[in-house]
């Protein structure tokens, strides 16, 4: 080190071992050791989002294709007769909401794969119903895990009529 450069900094950054290169002695521009240097890969090089894998549960793309379907106008509820009245009991208790309910996906490592089981309301066209909600899930499904949707297959289960009541258990207490 120089009498001038400060004593807790290198001169040469380079030949700092701190900074992650190893020091080498005598490695002048054109040296063999210099060269030998320079054809190293560096360290964490490359592409970050290629650094590891990322894995998506089932119940992640469920609840993401849930919310989707829900939003389109026309879907009453989600889930068959059976699912819907425990769906119902589920629902009151605080933090019980299955936004999963009606929803199964199969997820690999790139694909994805949906059923999906709807309930539609009386008068909307149920094609209109089923082509929305497969637009709107693909959609937010490949947006938000990067996942490419495969298939969406829609059973619609049920038409929710005007004067229906909304299903709902009798209560155990009066």
């Amino acid at each position: 080190m120089s009498e001038t450069a400060p004593r807790n900094r290198p001169e040469n950054p380079a030949t700092d071992p701190a900074a992650g290169t190893p020091k080498t002695v005598g490695a002048g521009p054109g040296t063999a050791a210099a060269t030998a240097a320079t054809d190293r890969p560096r360290r964490g090089g490359g592409d970050p989002a290629l650094r590891g894998r990322t894995t998506i549960a089932d119940g992640v793309v469920e609840k993401i294709a849930g919310m989707a379907a829900r939003d389109v106008v026309g879907v009453h509820a989600m889930g068959g007769g059976l699912a819907r009245t425990f769906g119902v009991v589920r629902d009151r208790v605080p933090g019980g909401r299955s936004v999963t309910r009606g929803v199964k996906a199969e997820v690999g490592e790139v694909q994805t794969a949906l059923d999906l089981e709807i309930v539609v309301d009386y008068g909307v066209s149920i094609a209109d119903v089923a082509r929305a909600v497969r637009e709107n899930v693909i959609a937010a499904v490949e947006r938000m895990t990067g996942l490419e949707v495969v298939e969406v297959n829609i059973a619609v289960s049920d038409v929710k009529l005007p004067d229906e009541e909304e299903e709902s258990p009798e209560p155990r207490l009066q």
